[in-house]
């Protein structure tokens, strides 16, 4: 009898950390490996952040505290919420976790029985369905279509919807795909969900302030009709490239806090005292250098779009946030190229020209592949000229 439980039969490790860990055993072993498969900003922590949690340290700010974030930390989500999305949230109405990640895996732990259902448009962020088998939850995967801009419709909300359904999820601007709702597509999901009172919306907003092309930014709890539903998730990882800090937070329902609390009290309990002094000041200290990093990202973003569309046999969406983009490979899957799935694009694209990028069945939808191209300029030229090099040399 194997001593490994049921439920960890059910899912499978993180298919984008094993790209990311293939890469660097690749570069280890000598290999010129180009990885385009992390989710993590390339730039460093701004330093007022850094000496906030220097000073931390030298304060002795070094021991436990509550369960669920410091007293100055949700005053700063508070504020931050209040300021940036209009919303009105109490202390008691904050959770803070070990990365959004652990606060997404709490929520799910705490508010999921067996059978319960989780719409997860698709293309998805790998971790999603993982979470929901982990705690006994039914995933309740709905394709959303390229000509959609990969982005769910109401007309198949609607549809998806079930008296099983507890929550959807919804990522905006999302990964892998970059692709941000906007105000009237959201409301447009709102008249679904207010017509549908039993289910809740886990609105994962953690590239909220990667975006371009003045893309307006707009969360769905400011519907007033479903904040009292929603769960709105965020970090400081991305926007202030504090990936490596472990800061997530959350505000929502106080009934949904409490029990996430009660999850995190007996699994990790607070995430650490230096990395939550450093997030105070990231969300109350200076924000110009976010604007800053967006327009390097979008420079980015236009070079690889402009790249991958003048590659036969590749097209890709120009996203409008986040630092991905999921091009399609549809058009190399063939019995010339010997290539069958997006996974052997994949897999042979590493073996023939060492580049790392992620398939995209991985996100739910099969032909695609996605990059992350939040990494060098240099970096990125180097990419193309080989993916451009591989696809044009497939027999």
């Amino acid at each position: 009898m194997s001593i490994i439980s049921d439920s960890l039969k059910r899912i499978k490790p993180s298919p984008t950390i094993a790209v990311t860990q293939k890469a660097r055993e690749l570069r280890a072993a000598g290999k010129d490996v180009i990885g385009l498969g992390a989710g993590e900003p390339d730039f460093d922590t701004p330093d007022n952040i850094k000496d906030a949690a220097i000073q931390a340290i030298k304060d002795g700010d070094t021991k436990y505290t509550a369960v669920d974030g410091t007293p100055a930390l949700k005053k700063a989500i508070v504020e931050k919420f209040k300021r940036e999305n209009n919303l009105d949230y109490t202390i008691d109405q904050v959770s803070v976790g070990t990365g959004g990640k652990q606060v997404l895996y709490n929520t799910f732990m705490a508010t999921l029985n067996k059978g319960d259902e989780v719409i997860i448009p698709a293309p998805f962020w790998v971790s999603y369905p993982d979470m929901v088998l982990l705690a006994g939850g039914k995933p309740k995967i709905v394709k959303c279509d390229e000509k959609d801009g990969f982005k769910l419709t109401a007309k198949k909300l609607e549809k998806a919807i079930s008296k099983k359904t507890k929550w959807l999820i919804l990522n905006s601007p999302s990964n892998p795909t970059g692709a941000g709702y906007t105000k009237d597509e959201i409301e447009n999901l709102a008249k679904v969900l207010i017509k549908n009172k039993k289910v809740h919306i886990l609105s994962d907003d953690i590239y909220e302030h990667i975006t371009y092309d003045n893309f307006n930014f707009f969360t769905i709890a400011q519907i007033s009709k479903l904040k009292d539903r929603t769960l709105t998730m965020n970090g400081v990882s991305k926007s202030y490239a504090m990936t490596g800090w472990r800061i997530g937070y959350a505000a929502g329902p106080k009934d949904i806090i409490k029990a996430i609390g009660k999850i995190q009290s007996q699994s990790t309990s607070n995430p650490s005292s230096v990395s939550q002094a450093a997030a105070v000041e990231a969300l109350n200290g200076l924000q110009d250098f976010i604007q800053e990093r967006s327009n390097a990202f979008k420079e980015r973003r236009d070079f690889v779009v402009k790249s991958l569309n003048n590659i036969k046999g590749i097209s890709c969406l120009t996203p409008n946030g986040a630092f991905y983009v999921f091009p399609s490979c549809k058009g190399l899957l063939n019995k010339k190229t010997k290539l069958k799935t997006d996974n052997d694009f994949v897999q042979k694209l590493l073996e023939k020209k060492n580049v790392a990028v992620v398939q995209g069945s991985a996100f739910g939808l099969d032909g695609y592949f996605r990059i992350s191209y939040a990494t060098s300029m240099e970096n990125l030229q180097k990419a193309m000229d080989r993916i451009k090099s591989f696809c044009e040399n497939l027999s």
